[in-house]
């Protein structure tokens, strides 16, 4: 499986998205704006004033970036799990009519939620830069922090994708993990609302870190907590090497079952 032909799975990804429709690719580019204009402009302002009542404070565009900064980086790792747990259910026609690679299959898709994100945060940055919000030379570490949480999600989506093929309950589970998993994470409410026992249960929550990094560069322009970055990262390696694993001894079996 080339790289070329993985490219071509990801574009072809993109238009399916919106197949039929008169706008077609193009609305790869009007969703991300359309979401970051109603979290900044809306949703915000009901929030925000909704948290402030419960003693967080935020400036006029404060809490639009609190939100956007944190859902951004969500919405690339939940999606990235779910589609990729659900590819070998999703390609089974492919998989059965062409001789192609299973363990570098789901590659397309984080080619692709890349592209959605990497759209949707040039919308974001520029409504920083339209509201004058200073950026920082830390901004140079984002790429690297994406890179290391969508490892952390495709190594997990992968893992589960192997399971999912032979338990069928595991692709309908993950779908209302990630639900739950989205309202344990601190992204459209604070930390400080939070009970102190509370706080000390979402740290043990693997997004809590990768969005609390989000929001210390974007935010505060500062360096993340590296150490839960390095143990998440060795994780996702760990996970992956894994599911490389499984899905080498499984591979027939696999097949067999879709």
């Amino acid at each position: 499986m080339t790289p070329a032909l993985i490219i071509n799975f990801a574009r072809q990804d993109l238009k399916d998205r919106y197949a039929g429709s008169m706008l077609g690719g193009l609305w790869s580019f009007i969703m991300p704006l359309i979401n970051i204009l109603i979290f900044a402009l809306i949703f915000s302002q009901i929030m925000g004033a909704r948290l402030e009542s419960f003693g967080a404070e935020f400036s006029k565009y404060g809490y639009s970036i609190y939100l956007i900064s944190g859902i951004l980086a969500w919405n690339a790792f939940s999606a990235t799990v779910a589609r990729v747990t659900h590819v070998f259910h999703d390609k089974r026609n492919l998989i059965g009519k062409v001789s192609i690679r299973l363990d570098l299959l789901p590659l397309y898709i984080l080619l692709s939620e890349t592209f959605i994100f990497a759209v949707s945060f040039a919308f974001f940055t520029g409504f920083l830069l339209l509201i004058g919000f200073p950026l920082s030379s830390w901004w140079l570490a984002l790429p690297v922090l994406y890179l290391l949480q969508q490892l952390f999600a495709y190594s997990l989506g992968f893992l589960l994708a192997v399971f999912s093929v032979f338990i069928q309950d595991v692709k309908e589970l993950t779908n209302v993990i990630l639900q739950l998993w989205f309202w344990l994470t601190p992204i459209v409410y604070v930390v400080n609302i939070v009970p102190p026992g509370i706080h000390q249960l979402l740290m043990l929550n693997p997004m809590y870190h990768f969005i609390d990094a989000w929001r210390s560069i974007i935010i505060d322009h500062q360096m993340p907590d590296l150490l839960p970055l390095g143990v998440l990262s060795a994780s996702g390696v760990a996970m992956l090497i894994a599911g490389l694993w499984l899905i080498r001894k499984l591979e027939r079996d696999i097949r067999d079952f879709i």
